[in-house]
């Protein structure tokens, strides 16, 4: 598989333009080619995740080198929409303890942790470590992991009753019972882990291939680009393909950085697993 972290970056670039005043609920107006759309916060972080895991530094925790990713990489590219909260930790000249945070700010970066983890209790632990420098809260820690557990057990092969049961309801045995016509018509925006993360494994579930998956998470008419993101890693996971004209959007939009960093991490990944 290639352009596993484009899988997050495609659904944040293709729900940015429906995020706050183009909110909508009609799934037929959803364009995921929207000349003027551009990634945001989601995508920086998922990169610097990412990075931190496949780059780790002497001297310095994973916990660490995480940490200094996301501060280094997100106040490099500043104007990208991040949430209140994890502006002001940028702001900071040094980088500061975590905030508590349950914010899904901690699942919309974590899907390298799916796709890097060789077992399931390799996926719990590096999923913890991306939500630690700012998500420490618990239910931001549980936001991350299951994410990540349903990218993970995706990759593994396994079916959406599987992903259903030992994800949605084991993490979230509220919305068990719950499709996405029962949550659509009250859904509305929010920026909680508890609200976005069932909500987008439901998408997920739902959904019929990649781009439906995305255009079902940006239709329930909430916070569009990070339920993409957090859902479009579990599709890609499950479906195995994106369409092309997608990743060649994504792709034209995203600094060189990022598109380097792609590339390796998807040979880190398919070397491992070819191994």
């Amino acid at each position: 598989m290639k352009n596993l972290l484009l899988s997050a970056a495609i659904g944040d670039i293709g729900g940015e333009p429906y995020e706050f005043e183009g909110r909508t609920k009609d799934y037929d107006k959803v364009d995921l080619l929207l000349p003027g759309n551009t990634y945001t916060d989601d995508t920086v972080c998922t990169f610097a995740c990412a990075e931190a895991l496949l780059h780790s530094q002497d001297g310095m925790s994973m916990h660490e080198n995480i940490a200094k990713s996301l501060y280094s990489r997100c106040r490099a590219d500043l104007f990208r929409g991040f949430g209140g909260r994890f502006a002001r930790w940028l702001m900071y000249p040094e980088i500061q303890p975590p905030y508590n945070s349950f914010g899904n700010g901690s699942a919309m970066r974590v899907s390298a942790a799916g796709f890097m983890a060789e077992n399931r209790s390799m996926c719990v632990e590096l999923a913890t470590l991306t939500a630690l420098p700012t998500h420490n809260h618990p239910e931001g820690k549980k936001g991350a992991v299951a994410t990540a557990l349903a990218i993970f057990h995706a990759m593994q092969g396994e079916d959406k009753d599987f992903i259903r049961e030992n994800v949605l309801d084991r993490f979230y045995p509220d919305w068990s019972d719950l499709r996405y016509s029962d949550i659509k018509p009250s859904y509305d925006f929010n920026e909680t882990c508890q609200q976005t993360v069932p909500a987008a494994l439901i998408c997920f579930l739902e959904s019929k291939d990649y781009a439906d998956c995305l255009k079902l998470a940006i239709a329930l008419g909430g916070d569009a680009d990070t339920l993409a993101a957090i859902a479009g890693p579990m599709a890609y996971a499950f479906y195995r393909e994106m369409p092309d004209e997608l990743v060649e959007n994504a792709k034209a939009k995203l600094p060189e950085w990022m598109l380097e960093l792609n590339d390796e991490f998807d040979a880190f990944v398919n070397g491992k697993r070819n191994a």
